[in-house]
């Protein structure tokens, strides 16, 4: 194992250095390398995208702990997703690969490690993705007062699936247009935020400061569809209220996923990686602060239920504005789609590559004229689509989080185990003597979100989550010990 995880990274940031690294990696390049490092960056800013999970799941922050959980709960735990953050850059920056994660694990912690990664990863990025869409139908519709009929389950279900095979078809279409969409969608997520948070302090005459520390048990609502059911312990809902900016600060493995397609990949995709995580939780903090001083009445807002962000902007901006910036609002989300519809292609592929995935030969098939893996986007998503039919948002959204956050540790503790020892040279971004310390928090604190992540109203990802991880034990022992080899340089080395 000590020569994979020696890899000497290639100097100088352009696609001559990077292929050599690849091939060392053991793959060719086939995807088309065409992103810079701000493309890169805005991919996983676009994933993130605060004005998704920002404000369709602000409702899941104000009725658990209230104010608290905005004005404290998100810098916690946007501290603590950073840190996942740096230690995943650290690798990152070691193996630049499409396969991101799955690649990482691998080689840091053998084959199961790999392989359990990959499947964790695949099952968070498409329940994210389906987590996106219908997030994004259900504020259109509490918006802009979309009718849905006698029948709006499914409407609601035509309509996400509608969404989806639109980002397939831009998807489908290469890397040059996703990048340039994602790259807008970078700059429209800061513009908004920005406008939106100074346009609500400005429209405010008279700021409650303390609503940003003050715990309030807002358990039980909204009556008749409560976020949370009612209970009287005010920590454990501030507990809770994590799952509000965790579920936001995710995505952020996008920049590795896209590595194959990035110029100067060992240094681009850790800045990335930090960079998008930095950015949306300053920003995105800047913007919740605002909302939660805005609010007429914290109780009141509690009782919107997810219709609380358009209720706030309605009630305190000028209407030309309020309706430009949801308009906006809206756009930025079906972006965020479309970027995690990218993310979750090229793991499939990655992992299909490796021939990991039922169908391999198949899915790890590259468009010769687009340089994309089209056969893997469009699988992706339709099995992104098919999902909302079966899950209520908010539970897609908990098991999202509790498994892509599962895939980035499981790496991160490999390399904890392997630093030092198997793991013994870096790429040009690296932490030095800090990496084993911030990967055990790491470690830590993904194992409390998975405890969080499936109490109720989300205790159907118990079976969900439970059964995942009794399946694939099952199949590891029984079959895929076997049969999987892992990624070349694991056969290399078996050889």
């Amino acid at each position: 194992m000590r020569s994979l995880v020696s890899v000497t990274t290639p100097s100088g940031p352009d696609a001559a250095s990077d292929e050599a690294l690849l091939h060392k990696l053991g793959y060719r390049q086939e995807l088309a390398r065409r992103m810079s490092g701000f493309s890169n960056f805005a991919i996983s800013l676009s994933i993130i995208c605060i004005l998704a999970g920002g404000i369709t799941s602000f409702h899941v922050g104000l009725a658990s702990a209230g104010g608290a959980s905005i004005g404290l709960g998100w810098p916690l735990v946007c501290l603590f997703s950073l840190t996942v953050a740096v230690t995943m850059a650290q690798i990152a920056s070691a193996f630049p690969t499409a396969g991101g994660l799955y690649h990482w694990g691998s080689l840091l912690g053998g084959r199961f490690c790999g392989w359990a990664t990959a499947w964790f990863n695949l099952a968070g990025l498409v329940t994210v993705l389906a987590a996106i869409n219908a997030g994004t139908f259900d504020f259109a519709v509490a918006t802009f007062g979309l009718p849905t009929g006698a029948n709006p389950a499914l409407v609601k279900t035509l309509a996400v699936v509608g969404m989806t095979l639109l980002q397939a078809l831009l998807n489908h279409y290469g890397i040059r247009l996703t990048t340039r969409l994602t790259d807008f969608s970078g700059w429209l997520i800061l513009v908004v935020a920005v406008v939106l948070a100074g346009a609500l302090l400005v429209a405010t005459r008279h700021f409650e400061w303390a609503r940003l520390w003050t715990l309030t048990n807002l358990s039980g609502l909204p009556e008749g569809a409560p976020v949370f059911p009612r209970q009287d312990n005010l920590a454990w809902l501030f507990c809770l209220g994590f799952l509000f900016p965790a579920y936001t600060i995710t995505g952020f493995d996008a920049s590795a996923h896209t590595s194959e397609e990035t110029v100067g990949a060992a240094h681009n995709v850790p800045r990335g990686i930090v960079r998008s995580v930095v950015v949306s939780s300053l920003f995105g903090w800047g913007m919740i602060v605002a909302l939660l001083l805005a609010m007429p009445d914290v109780r009141a807002g509690a009782e919107q239920g997810a219709a609380v962000v358009p209720w706030i902007m309605k009630m305190r901006l000028p209407s030309v504005l309020a309706w430009a910036l949801l308009g906006a609002i809206v756009l930025s989300q079906f972006l965020c789609g479309l970027a995690a519809l990218t993310s979750v292609s090229r793991m499939t592929y990655a992992f299909a590559r490796d021939g990991g995935l039922p169908g391999s030969d198949w899915l790890r098939a590259v468009n010769p004229h687009t340089q994309s893996p089209s056969v893997a986007v469009w699988t992706s998503a339709v099995i992104s689509a098919l999902l909302i039919v079966l899950l209520r948002y908010e539970t897609i959204a908990a098991i999202g989080t509790v498994f892509l956050y599962i895939s980035y540790v499981l790496p991160v503790a490999a390399g904890f185990l392997a630093y030092g020892s198997r793991w013994t040279r870096f790429g040009p971004w690296t932490l030095g003597w800090a990496y084993r310390p911030l990967a055990l928090v790491a470690t830590s604190g993904c194992l409390f979100l998975l405890v969080i992540g499936v109490q109720p109203p989300n205790q159907q990802a118990v079976p969900i989550v439970g059964g995942a991880i009794l399946l694939m034990l099952i199949v590891w022992f029984s079959v895929e010990r076997r049969r999987f080899r892992g990624p070349p340089a694991l056969t290399a080395k078996a050889a």
